[in-house]
């Protein structure tokens, strides 16, 4: 830890030598009686690269609202570059040169991917809307971050990973003078987070102010040049990066070290045992060719790739988003009609948790027991009439079982931390026991602490016989889940690792894509010349 810690724990960091972007004084939020801030004085110098950091509920995405405009503190002062903030209005705070990209998307699905990088804003000359030029931009960030996005088409068909890209095209675009990032690389393969980072350095040396709310710990130590942990609502410690180590920003985070996951022994399915799944020639126009998958019990295989490689297109298909898609399926060994809705997978066995949990997953204005016990309503019914009193007596059996506070399912899905709404979700499907589950991107959001617990308890359903099949872009915890590892590359399977034969590695992953998509690249770059 950073020497000094214990006595310094609160209150403002040492003043930066140079002009201030942020000078934030003494700043507390009440939401109704909950404070979410405590006190939270927070400077950055111009130019600079700040990360935030703390577990889910430590206060970082509050104050990050705080200086967005969008949220009003209860007391204390914000100035950006020596102008008070104007608490509460976005649209003036964008006036004052600030641009924030959020997490939770802000994309309009039925507008172009082009229009919602330029929603709100305008390219034009003499007063008049440049189509031309904002498909130009477009282009131009394109390149910069590596991605291929056609600037036409619809957003609602683009993936997570790709409008996460739009986000982010959109406030760089912006060209404000301090920029915000929320979780900014969480649906980001790492060749995409390595564009952003360079263009982060390049924004820099022009003099850009920016602040990155991130739970990757690595990824703040290779970009930051300050780091400010939150605890509970207040500034636990602010110090130049260079004062840090991981180990120390975990102990800061939550007051005591954490279990290395290279010191728990992964589970191993019995070996020889019949596949629970095995999906022969999954096919999907335009994202998935041919790939064969299966999975036994106690298993879990894990998938690899870039972003764009199929991976949440398999998933999908596999649980009957897909109706498009094509294959063959067998359940326990016994073939079963191909899912073309998710009813279809649900009833052969078949469950998944989807990458976007609060859109695609939960129903946020409900209770964490109902939406544990959804699938199975009738099993909490009498009469048919559900029953509360048996609803809440199932979701605390399930709650125990994931490490969730029993006493909290009464609790409303939105007002749980990202940790406790994907155990929520993970939950509900150990509530109606399917045999095989489907797990896109399980700790995106997700705080240092709490994503250890999902890895845990992801190891412990498949210990208790289930088949899991795991998409992540944390190449490192595909490694340390994945008994097996599918590696794809431009929708078809290129490498097969096996961790019973020899440790599998992230740099195996890696290679496997690149080649891959390397010389797909350079095949297409030929037959254009």
């Amino acid at each position: 830890m950073p020497e000094g810690m214990a006595s310094q724990t609160m209150g403002r960091p040492a003043s930066p030598g140079g002009p201030l972007a942020i000078d934030a004084r003494s700043v507390e939020k009440r939401f109704g009686g909950t404070l979410a801030l405590t006190g939270v004085s927070v400077c950055a110098e111009v130019g600079s690269i700040n990360a935030l950091v703390g577990e889910n509920g430590a206060g970082k995405s509050t104050f990050l609202g705080v200086i967005a405009g969008r949220v009003v503190p209860t007391t204390g002062s914000v100035s950006i570059f020596g102008n008070p903030l104007a608490f509460g209005n976005p649209r003036l705070s964008r006036q004052q040169g600030i641009a924030a990209i959020y997490q939770e998307l802000t994309i309009v699905p039925a507008l172009s991917a082009v229009a919602n990088v330029f929603l709100g804003q305008t390219v034009s000359r003499a007063g008049l809307l440049s189509e031309r030029g904002m498909c130009d931009r477009f282009l131009e960030l394109s390149a910069q971050l590596k991605v291929s996005i056609p600037p036409g088409i619809e957003a609602r068909h683009l993936s997570v990973a790709d409008q996460q890209m739009l986000e982010i095209m959109r406030g760089i675009q912006s060209r404000a003078r301090l920029i915000l990032f929320d979780e900014p690389t969480t649906a980001l393969a790492p060749p995409e987070r390595e564009s952003l980072f360079a263009i982060m350095r390049e924004l820099r040396r022009g003099g850009t102010t920016m602040v990155i709310v991130s739970h990757n710990l690595d990824e703040v130590l290779d970009i930051a040049d300050s780091v400010t942990v939150f605890r509970d609502g207040e500034v636990a410690h602010a110090a130049p990066r260079s004062e840090w180590t991981k180990r120390d920003l975990v102990r800061a985070m939550i007051g005591h070290d954490l279990v290395e996951p290279s010191s728990r022994t992964p589970f191993a399915g019995k070996a020889g045992a019949a596949p629970l799944l095995s999906a022969t020639g999954v096919s999907l126009p335009g994202a998935l060719e041919g790939i064969d998958i299966e999975v036994r019990p106690g298993e879990i295989v894990g998938i690899g790739g870039l972003v764009g490689s199929g991976r949440s297109s398999l998933l999908r298909a596999l649980s009957g988003f897909e109706p498009k898609s094509t294959g063959t399926l067998a359940i326990d060994g016994e073939a079963v009609p191909w899912p073309k809705t998710p009813r279809m997978a649900i009833l052969a066995g078949i469950a998944l948790v989807p990458e976007d949990r609060k859109t695609q997953g939960l129903v946020l204005g409900m209770s964490a027991m109902a939406n544990i016990t959804m699938p199975n309503f009738g099993g909490v019914a009498s009469l048919g009439v559900i029953s509360d009193r048996r609803m809440a007596s199932s979701a605390r059996g399930v709650a125990r079982d994931f490490g969730f506070d029993e006493n909290r399912v009464g609790t409303t899905v939105r007002n749980l931390s990202g940790g406790n709404q994907q155990k929520v979700l993970l939950g509900r499907w150990r509530y109606s026991l399917p045999k095989v589950l489907l797990v896109d991107e399980p700790t995106r959001g997700i705080d240092v602490g709490a994503k250890e617990e999902i890895l845990v308890t992801l190891r412990r359903l498949a210990a208790q016989g289930l088949g899991i099949i795991v998409v992540s872009s944390e190449l490192e915890e595909v490694v340390q889940m994945g008994d097996r590892v599918l590696v794809l590359s431009e929708g078809r399977a290129v490498a097969r690792l096996d961790a019973a034969h020899a440790p599998i590695k992230v740099k195996d992953i890696l290679e496997a894509a690149f080649k891959v998509a390397k010389h797909d690249h350079d095949r297409d770059g030929l037959s254009r010349g």
